[in-house]
């Protein structure tokens, strides 16, 4: 009778434990498409034999956990490969930005209006009396001015943006350390019972890539189930404990920009990664040193031209007037001196003061300026630094783009790795379905089978089946 009960016991565990496998192959199947999830694994163990006079009897089986698939690794190494790549992906965006913004070789780019502003000049060089040559000069000038402005607002204005950016990303990985000490807790809380959390553990895991692409973080697993996430010797997170960042406004001159504090500190942010080292060496590298370079050459052309246009006279015989107002020599605040706006006969063309016989030499000078190698160590002229500058930016686009792109191909080539380890894959889920389910039919025919022995002895054997 003791063996036909604990026949029933064994398919009833069996029963069990089969049932535990389909379940936890319907959720793998439910969750195939979810970010970050990894497929679950039903461990079972045979249960402790019962020991009888004729030796020890195995009593069936037993669920010994549920545990999600998981490589350390490939996830550590995925890790690298999204921190570089959002490092050179931001990057990547601000280069094309501002490559959108000198916007070469067009009709409306800095080189072509440098062009014409030369060729201004050395159209009134052969006609030194003409008035519409100097209004010409005039035009071709404002021309120049504005596409200098326009580069060098557009240029500030992007680094705005980008401070805007830091603002926001700051916010987002406060956000992600907070939710990650939430899910630490739960953890915690649910594990005392050496119960693994795993859907718990995959949401953090998760938060953990995506903060991960944005600074660079290095995780430790803790044996109560939480986890430290710092960030350098600083850390973020140390199980339901995290820790913020804030954005400081730091004044550089007349501008306000932003720079990374641990909150409530004056503790300045350092070697970081991600998106967030990106950012920062778009606003505080890039971008001001294409400024610097455009500033340069507007600073040269209002010199070179100033002291030639000083030297030489005007219609009216006037002399030692400069073209370009020389106290403003910056892209964004380059003008025309106010006197040559308001009389264009102040323009100087001639090198002699005999306003009767103009020879038109100061202005050949002027557009001559174009082939001067004045600039970059007397090595290359204004158009020649300008043409560097866009090559440079270029150049400098293109590796960002390279790096992004093979650090894409990178993190896709490791996350398919790691999906061949923790993803789900339908075809073997249906599969172990088909297999849990047969072996599920067999529990309950075991089931079935005791219960019709016991029936057999209960209701055909002794007194009471008489």
């Amino acid at each position: 009778m003791a063996g036909l009960m604990q026949g029933l016991e064994i398919g009833r565990r069996a029963l069990l434990t089969n049932q535990a496998w389909l379940q936890t192959i319907g959720h793998n199947i439910a969750n195939a498409n979810t970010p970050g999830y990894r497929r679950q694994r039903v461990t079972i163990t045979t249960s402790y034999p019962e020991l009888s006079a004729n030796g020890p009897i195995g009593s069936g089986v037993q669920v010994s956990n549920i545990r999600h698939m998981r490589d350390l690794f490939l996830g550590k190494q995925y890790r690298e490969a999204t921190k570089e790549l959002g490092n050179w992906s931001y990057k990547e965006k601000t280069l094309s930005q501002m490559e959108a913004v000198f916007n070469e070789p067009q009709d409306s780019g800095l080189a072509n209006t440098l062009n014409e502003f030369w060729n201004a000049w050395s159209q009134l060089s052969t006609d030194p009396n003409s008035t519409s040559s100097r209004e010409s000069v005039i035009q071709s000038a404002n021309l120049l001015i504005d596409r200098l402005k326009h580069v060098s607002n557009n240029l500030s204005d992007q680094r705005s943006a980008i401070d805007a950016d830091l603002v926001n990303l700051t916010s987002e990985v406060n956000r992600l350390t907070s939710e990650i000490a939430k899910l630490n807790q739960q953890i915690k809380a649910i594990e005392i019972g050496n119960i693994e959390a795993s859907d718990l553990r995959d949401m953090r895991d998760k938060l953990t890539n995506d903060l991960s692409s944005i600074v660079d973080v290095n995780v430790i697993d803790k044996a109560n189930g939480g986890t430290i996430v710092s960030m350098g010797a600083m850390v973020l997170v140390d199980s339901s404990d995290s820790f913020d960042i804030s954005v400081r406004g730091v004044r550089d001159g007349a501008r306000l920009t932003h720079e990374l504090v641990w909150k409530g500190t004056d503790v300045k942010l350092k070697n970081l990664n991600g998106q967030m080292a990106g950012l920062l060496e778009s606003r505080d590298e890039l971008i001001p040193d294409y400024i610097s370079r455009l500033d340069e050459l507007a600073r040269t052309v209002v010199e070179r031209v100033n002291e030639l246009h000083v030297g030489g006279y005007g219609l009216n015989g006037s002399t030692g007037v400069s073209f370009f107002d020389p106290d403003f020599t910056t892209a964004a605040g380059i003008r025309l001196n106010q006197e040559i706006v308001n009389d264009n006969n102040l323009i100087a063309v001639s090198a002699s003061s005999d306003v009767d016989v103009l020879d038109g030499e100061v202005a050949l000078a002027i557009a001559d300026l174009q082939y001067s190698q004045v600039m970059s160590n007397n090595s290359a002229s204004m158009n020649d630094y300008y043409n560097t500058l866009v090559g440079n930016l270029g150049i400098d686009t293109r590796e960002a783009t390279s790096f992004a792109n093979n650090y894409e191909l990178l993190a896709h080539q490791i996350n398919n790795q790691k999906q061949s380890v923790e993803g789900v894959s339908l075809d073997e889920e249906m599969a172990n379905m088909i297999r849990f389910q047969h072996a599920y039919d067999a529990a309950a025919r075991v089931i079935v089978a005791m219960d019709g022995a016991l029936d057999t002895v209960i209701n055909t054997m002794g007194i009471l089946g008489r």
